[in-house]
């Protein structure tokens, strides 16, 4: 890295693994004392392979599979190396933006910046994050009051740069962390735009469960001989989360989602929907079943969102039925079970989305709902993932919703309807009689049978004559009402 003191620490491959400590790789002690507070000891793979790298100045392609830590693997090291700048000062000046985190979303923002705030906690050093669907007003005070970690969604941070409420000009250190889903939510012009704002000289971090080609294309215009961290196999999920896969009729996954819920006793679950109106749907007709439930999408005000979030954590909300907004970056502690109501349309957000449950280490479960019209999406997951999910039936389910009694009903109704009828009081099964088919009668009208006969009014008059001069008289002129012709015509 550029203009940084480099720390000098040991490689993972001096470290014996069965030793390896975060005070192991030269971390200050206000970062290990923050460490301690949250009862952190040993670092997980891509922690242990991303810091001494980071550290080192070196840009880094981190690729690992989600809920394994990556947000620690680069804030750790950069919380570090910007320790040389620490100060106490209250000038703006002392406080420039010296590090940039990009995210794609907003809960993925905030989610990183309690992270780093966590970590810094016992640092001189500011870090703040902006992010849109909220007012501008307190971002803007705290931007100018001077902040060295900015963690930002990329239109909100242009809309700063716009307001002049922030200057990049001395950003020694970019992270870009989901970069593939920032991609795929159209940000790549943003993203050119932020990177030509920035010193050219600067240290490059881009941290993501997937690598797509998309990704390593952009990758190769701006990081500078990056080092490739892979610490799982590209798209694995974890082997601590057991995946199922129920199938069901589509006007019976809502209730086949409630009955999942009660059978299993679950509380903290997310359930994801691929639509927004689905959301809202599935959250109210869980709340009608008595289970404490509410919708998180980008429908709703980022307040909302906030608030839909945190009560969530809290346990007031048992159940957060979610589009894909919350696939990245929530990190829910011990959460037990994530339920896709609906399959993803792109296979990797499956692997997003699993990868909520079965974190730091603990067990969690991915139960899907599919049906018929899924084989398509399921066989595209499957592939990805390189593995079979297991099909397991739903003992014990029948749908109890509005639906499928009409659905029922409608059924018994043709049965009853039906040539064939079951008496149940004897078992015995009883022939109605059956009517013969016979074709209408066609009803013919005599008249038209009738060879033509023209009509004696239609035929030719003879020409009248005026009686003056034997003359041919000219037909006079007659004017007709919307009444009809008058009885009779005077000559003119």
């Amino acid at each position: 890295m550029h203009n940084m003191t480099e720390t000098s620490v040991p490689t993972v491959a001096e470290l014996a693994a069965d030793t390896l400590r975060f005070d192991s790789f030269g971390l200050a002690p206000e970062i290990l004392r923050a460490l301690n507070d949250q009862g952190y000891v040993h670092p997980t793979p891509i922690q242990a392979q991303a810091i001494p790298v980071v550290l080192q100045g070196r840009d880094v392609m981190g690729a690992a599979q989600t809920g394994t830590g990556k947000t620690a693997g680069f804030s750790l090291p950069i919380i570090q190396l910007l320790m040389a700048h620490a100060n106490t000062s209250a000038s703006p000046a002392r406080h420039p933006v010296r590090a940039l985190i990009l995210t794609p979303t907003r809960e993925l923002a905030d989610q990183v910046a309690e992270n780093v705030k966590a970590y810094s906690r016992h640092t001189p050093l500011r870090a703040t994050v902006v992010f849109g669907g909220v007012d501008m007003a307190p971002q803007t005070a705290i931007l100018r009051n001077g902040v060295e970690i900015v963690i930002a969604t990329p239109g909100r941070l242009l809309d700063h740069v716009a307001q002049k409420s922030v200057n990049l000009s001395q950003t020694q250190i970019l992270i870009m962390d989901e970069a593939d889903r920032m991609l795929d939510m159209g940000f790549l012009p943003d993203l050119q735009r932020i990177i030509n704002l920035l010193p050219k000289q600067r240290q490059n971090l881009m941290f993501s469960a997937t690598f797509s080609p998309e990704i390593k294309k952009l990758s190769a215009s701006f990081l500078n001989n990056p080092v490739t961290i892979e610490v799982a196999r590209s798209n694995a999920t974890s082997e601590n989360v057991t995946q199922v896969l129920y199938k069901v009729e589509e006007d019976e996954k809502r209730d086949a989602v409630a009955f999942i819920i009660r059978e299993r006793g679950l509380k903290q679950v997310i359930v994801f929907s691929n639509t927004k109106i689905g959301a809202s749907r599935v959250a109210v007709h869980l709340v009608k079943q008595g289970i404490k439930a509410t919708a998180i999408h980008g429908d709703k005000s980022q307040q909302e969102r906030m608030a839909a979030l945190e009560a969530f954590k809290r346990g007031e909300v048992e159940i957060l039925v979610a589009t894909d907004v919350a696939a990245r970056g929530l990190d829910i502690s011990e959460m037990p079970c994530v339920i896709n109501f609906d399959l993803p349309y792109n296979a990797e957000d499956y692997v997003h989305r699993i990868g909520r449950t079965g974190r730091a280490g603990a067990k969690g479960d991915a139960i899907s709902l599919h049906t018929d019209k899924d084989e398509r999406l399921l066989v595209d997951i499957e592939k990805l993932i390189k593995q079979k999910i297991v099909r397991l039936q739903l003992a014990g389910f029948i749908a109890t919703s509005l639906h499928s009694e009409r659905k029922s009903s409608s059924f018994s109704d043709r049965q009853e309807r039906s040539p064939r009828s079951t008496d149940r009081a004897n078992d015995r099964v009883t022939e109605r009689p059956v009517r013969t088919y016979q074709a209408p009668r066609e009803k013919v009208d005599p008249w038209f049978l009738k060879p033509y006969e023209p009509s004696t009014s239609a035929a030719t008059t003879k020409p009248v004559l005026n009686k003056a001069n034997n003359e041919v008289a000219k037909p006079q002129k007659r004017a007709a009402l919307l009444g009809g012709f008058a009885s009779s015509v005077k000559a003119n």
